[in-house]
């Protein structure tokens, strides 16, 4: 499992303009998973029915992710318009996001080349102004550790940027912890050193 962190879009960006009368409306969101960019897809054709084109391309996991991947030219002559869209966003190093562009036919005829800049181009200015979050990947730990130990253990939580999930307090601290994946080996490296190896850090099953 890759435990690098990666960018996703932060909110709804939508660039539009107009080009030999046609109109493109590029919708750009948060899509986390494969169900939800087809569910953004459905509303955005909702949204704009009348439109003679709703083209678009899905990026919904890890940028690089091609498992994920998805785009369709919605009546378009075919790698006029999801593929560029695709394109653009598989190059963006952008992940979980999903373009629709809206076509609104002005009668001019785009020809293909004319078809591919402007899908692929709606989309790069799209990308220009989205703002992105950083995600990271989390994994849960079971740490299981005497009282006397426990102000160590708390400065290492802070120390490794991980959070409390659950505490059970008994003849033993029990606690859950959220860490970011990446740092789980020196974490649990640094827990065994300072506890002389009586802190016990465990995965939690189905992680």
């Amino acid at each position: 499992m890759n435990d690098q962190p990666y960018l996703i879009p932060a909110q709804l960006t939508l660039y539009e303009e107009e080009i030999k009368k046609s109109v493109f409306i590029t919708h750009l969101s948060h899509t986390p998973s494969i169900e939800s960019a087809k569910a953004f897809v459905d509303d955005i054709k909702q949204q704009h029915s009348t439109a003679r084109h709703n083209c678009w391309g899905f990026v919904a996991g890890r940028p690089e992710d091609s498992m994920k991947w998805g785009f369709s030219d919605d009546g378009e002559p075919s790698g006029t318009a999801g593929k560029p869209i695709l394109a653009q966003l598989s190059g963006s190093g952008v992940g979980e996001v999903t373009a629709v562009v809206t076509r609104y036919s002005g009668g001019i005829k785009l020809g293909t080349g004319g078809l591919v800049k402007a899908y692929g181009g709606g989309v790069q200015q799209a990308l220009k102004l989205l703002q992105t979050i950083e995600k990271k990947i989390t994994t849960q730990l079971k740490l299981e550790l005497d009282y006397g130990f426990m102000p160590t253990m708390q400065s290492l939580i802070n120390q490794y940027e991980a959070h409390e999930v659950s505490a059970d307090y008994s003849d033993q601290v029990k606690l859950v912890i959220e860490i970011e994946l990446r740092k789980v080996d020196d974490f649990t490296q640094s827990v065994v050193n300072k506890s002389g190896a009586k802190a016990l850090v465990t995965p939690l099953k189905g992680q």
